[in-house]
């Protein structure tokens, strides 16, 4: 494969999110006395003891629903629950199992086909981090002055423009590296290209633009293709990243951009209140027009295999759920799967969303699986999701077709994907009333019988025009041509 490329596996793939304190604690691995109930309203900076062993164990669940790739926040040595506060980037938290957690997890989730990606956080650590401790012990002394940003002494004593050292977002817990340091650049790389040798499948860049310097990811992703060079690499850019998209740094970044659409258009209410607290700023509801101009912008902008290898989602750890985004309307929340996992790129699920997990901001938003399966979960929710990427895994239309608008008007969105005779209609009605689908479309090369597996609605397109049963109101429908 072209080393420019994104790798072919992620067009295939189905991400979970996982945060590994929430997810699951498995008795192997010793806890803490002072940890939080499991089933507790989270909080800042409590544990609850989740573990990567109680992953490896609960794999066949996440292959039973269809999933095939793993992205998890940061695993590494922390004082904090959410581990972006690395004290050792190559120790595996105790907490969550050590090194041979890790190893053990890689093993049993490549003995099932599944690829496992690691969060990267190299643009700041923590004062825990070693070279930073020497520092807070030696002062101006320290032989590691030059990996940090430090300015005036005491370090910890705000004065005139903040702290004494530059912190990411001025919070003292995370002191940002010097990536203009050869050693700090050098040390970087090689956590990148060690976790490469021990397994993993690629890395999510926590806040990539906050290294402002095309040189260092030009590197990083020569050094991590140099030993993998089939390791995904996905950036969390927020807003413009074409920057990145070249070629020469990411593969792809997190389509935040797409889940303000899904989310804007499929919703009735919005809970806009959670939604300014993150970085959404804010969600515009969008009508079917509206949706379809923002797809075809973004499909538009990018390389095809660039825009089949975007990160897609419908919320992550950084903002709300999705349910408490729509105002715990399931119908949405059901409309919002079926953009997910029709639309150009690689949808990732977050945990818990799949059984209606809901919550606000951080840290409301980063709750427990309650493990009380019949009691607890939205099963129908859940058995909706996994028919949805049972129909992906199906279909190559959805993974990798061209993506074409057939109508858009009001709360009425249809559009097709298409991949060679193997093609998809999807239809999405997001009024309260029954909506018929009968009219003219741009429909050429689409003509036939479709059907959708799941409502056992039909649908016939001849003659440029769309026609068959009624679409149920605040409903999808993925309609497969009956070749």
């Amino acid at each position: 494969m072209s080393l420019t490329a994104p790798p072919s596996w992620v067009e295939d793939a189905i991400f979970y999110q996982i945060f590994p304190d929430r997810f699951a604690r498995s008795t192997r691995v010793p806890k803490p006395d002072r940890l939080e109930p499991w089933d507790s309203t989270p909080t800042l900076h409590g544990y609850k003891g989740g573990d990567l062993l109680g992953v490896s164990e609960r794999l066949d669940l996440l292959a039973e629903l269809g999933i095939n790739a793993l992205y998890f926040t940061p695993v590494f040595q922390s004082a904090s629950n959410h581990r972006y506060h690395t004290h050792d980037y190559y120790r595996i938290d105790p907490m969550l199992g050590g090194n041979g957690a890790l190893e053990e997890l890689i093993e049993r989730a490549h003995d099932r086909g599944m690829r496992i990606i690691l969060d990267g956080v190299f643009n700041h650590a923590s004062r825990g981090f070693f070279q930073f401790s020497d520092i807070l012990e030696n002062g101006p002394h320290s032989a590691y002055l030059d990996w940090f940003h430090v300015r005036r002494f005491p370090l910890n004593a705000y004065g005139e423009g903040g702290l004494g050292y530059d912190a990411w977002w001025n919070l003292p817990a995370l002191p940002k590296f010097n990536t203009d340091t050869p050693a700090v650049r050098e040390y970087l790389w090689e956590v990148a290209e060690y976790w490469l040798r021990a397994g993993i499948d690629g890395w999510r860049l926590d806040v990539p633009n906050e290294i402002d310097d095309d040189s260092f990811w030009q590197e990083f992703r020569r050094r991590c293709r140099s030993v993998n060079p089939d390791c995904y690499l996905v950036g969390e850019i927020w807003g413009d990243a074409d920057r990145w998209l070249q070629g020469d740094q990411f593969d792809a970044v997190m389509n935040y951009p797409f889940t303000r659409a899904a989310l804007g258009f499929v919703a009735n209410d919005m809970n806009h209140a959670e939604i300014a607290k993150c970085g959404y700023v804010g969600v515009d509801h969008l009508d079917a027009a509206g949706f379809a101009n923002e797809a075809t912008r973004l499909l538009a902008r990018r390389r095809q295999e660039t825009t089949f290898s975007q990160l897609n989602l419908i919320g992550s750890h950084d903002t709300p759920r999705a349910l408490n985004v729509l105002c715990e309307d399931r119908q949405a929340l059901r409309m919002a799967f079926l953009l997910l996992m029709t639309f150009p790129g690689a949808p990732c699920v977050y945990y818990g969303d799949e059984i209606g997990l809901s919550g606000g901001h951080d840290p409301y938003c980063r709750g427990t699986i309650p493990w009380d399966e019949e009691a607890r979960w939205d099963h129908g929710l859940r058995d909706y999701v996994q028919q949805l990427i049972s129909l992906r895994h199906e279909n190559s239309a959805l993974r990798r077709g061209e993506f074409k608008v057939l109508h858009a008007t009001g709360g009425l969105l249809l559009f097709a994907r298409q991949d060679g005779r193997n093609r998809v209609i999807v239809a999405l009605n997001r009024d309260e009333r029954q909506l018929p689908l009968d009219f003219a479309a741009a429909t050429e090369g689409l003509a036939g019988e479709y059907h959708d597996p799941i409502s056992g609605l039909r649908l016939t397109v001849e003659d440029r025009r769309v026609h068959g049963f009624d679409v149920p109101p605040r409903r999808g429908t993925i309609y497969l041509h009956q070749g």
